[in-house]
């Protein structure tokens, strides 16, 4: 449309010409058009470092939220610990070669404690170090972890059975103190007992008797009859290797140890053995009142004159040498005194007082006679003794 004098120009018309028109030649484009092209430019660039900072940040929490889950939780607010002494009752073990983190663990899996942080940070913070001593523990639930250490090293809460066996005691005695000790039954400590070949014990040995070494044991909570015993047959072997037996001469060593074992006073114990030696090598009998009754099953100190007549392979009035096996299981002196007897010429011996072990010696018959009177006189004074 022609523009005429006068007449008023169209805004609109005017800026589609200015669209319309281009640039002389040399002008510089608008400014900010450049801008634009550069911001263009600049924008991917600082997305992307903005993307790896983002995914450090969160890599790095991360890895701090799966190492020190606790600590982090902490950080928020976040309690790692439960409070007071807890409640209801847990039973927990601590295995022989555990370490803290491995107790801290295991106490999170039992319900004790709340975190494995909680108990392992007290422990490093402790000092002294304590020290957790394997065994089974009577705990709570929800313990803090200052109260489950403090249960842990309180001996009342530790839970065990102590068997204490005397020196002397047979295989059946010691059969029934470990199943009254522990709860086990008496039928399968027995059946254990009767396959003894799995302890290690020769085949030649007519059975345990004189293997189960006599010491007070601590067991834990669920031990087998099986493990109990083999406990007491190790012992007794580490007894005999300290003593100098090889091991081909642990049964002679205990059939003769066993026999001084009963017959002994504990004081006189290598004269004892020496007189059982001289025997074998004259050849005489030994004549042992305690393999006489242990054959016949009686448990009298003075066999009756039924028992003496019994043919057993025990009964050293009827057969010369030691008894087929041990008839009681001997302690550390007792075997020392099998190993090294005294030296001196004695056949015979007697205890002329049972009270308090008194045992006399002699190398003539006669004057064991007049010892044995004297034995005679005292059972006659004290006649519980013979029952």
């Amino acid at each position: 449309m022609a523009h005429t004098p006068g007449q008023q120009q169209d805004p609109a018309d005017e800026f589609g010409k200015l669209l319309a028109s281009p640039p002389d030649d040399g002008d510089e484009p608008p400014r900010h058009g450049r801008e634009r092209r550069k911001r263009r430019r600049i924008w991917p660039w600082a997305i992307g470092m903005l993307l790896v900072i983002v995914l450090a940040v969160a890599g790095a929490g991360w890895f701090a939220y799966t190492t020190y889950p606790d600590q982090v939780k902490a950080l928020f607010g976040w309690s790692n610990d439960y409070s007071g002494p807890g409640e209801g009752s847990v039973r927990v073990e601590i295995r022989p070669g555990d370490y803290g983190q491995d107790v801290a663990a295991t106490l999170v899996q039992q319900g004790v404690t709340k975190t494995q942080a909680a108990f392992y940070d007290l422990l490093l913070k402790t000092k002294p170090e304590p020290s957790l001593q394997p065994g089974t523990y009577d705990l709570r639930h929800h313990m803090s972890a200052e109260a489950a250490l403090k249960a842990l090293q309180d001996p009342a809460n530790r839970v065990e059975s102590t068997v204490a066996i005397p020196e002397g005691s047979t295989s059946k005695q010691i059969l029934q103190i470990a199943a009254g000790a522990t709860g086990v039954p008496l039928a399968d400590l027995k059946a254990a007992a009767k396959d003894y070949e799995q302890f290690g014990i020769p085949k030649s040995a007519p059975n345990i008797e004189g293997w189960l070494f006599p010491a007070t044991y601590t067991f834990q909570p669920d031990t087998s009859a099986k493990a109990m015993l083999q406990a007491m047959v190790d012992r007794m072997k580490q007894a005999l290797d300290e003593a100098g037996v090889a091991p081909k001469d642990r049964e002679k060593t205990l059939i003769l140890a066993g026999l001084v074992q009963k017959e002994s006073n504990g004081v006189d114990d290598a004269k004892v053995a020496r007189v059982f030696l001289n025997r074998i090598k004259e050849g005489m009998p030994l004549q042992s009142d305690a393999t006489v009754s242990y054959g016949a099953g009686g448990t009298t100190v003075v066999p009756t004159p039924a028992e003496k007549a019994d043919k057993n392979g025990y009964n050293t009035y009827l057969r010369n040498g030691l008894p087929i096996g041990p008839i009681s299981s001997p302690g550390d002196v007792a075997i020392k005194a099998a190993v090294s007897p005294a030296k001196g010429k004695w056949l015979y011996f007697v205890t002329v007082n049972l009270e308090t072990g008194e045992t006399k010696f002699a190398t003539t018959y006669a004057q064991h006679q007049k010892n044995a009177d004297e034995f005679l006189k005292w059972l006659a004074a004290h006649p519980s003794y013979a029952k």
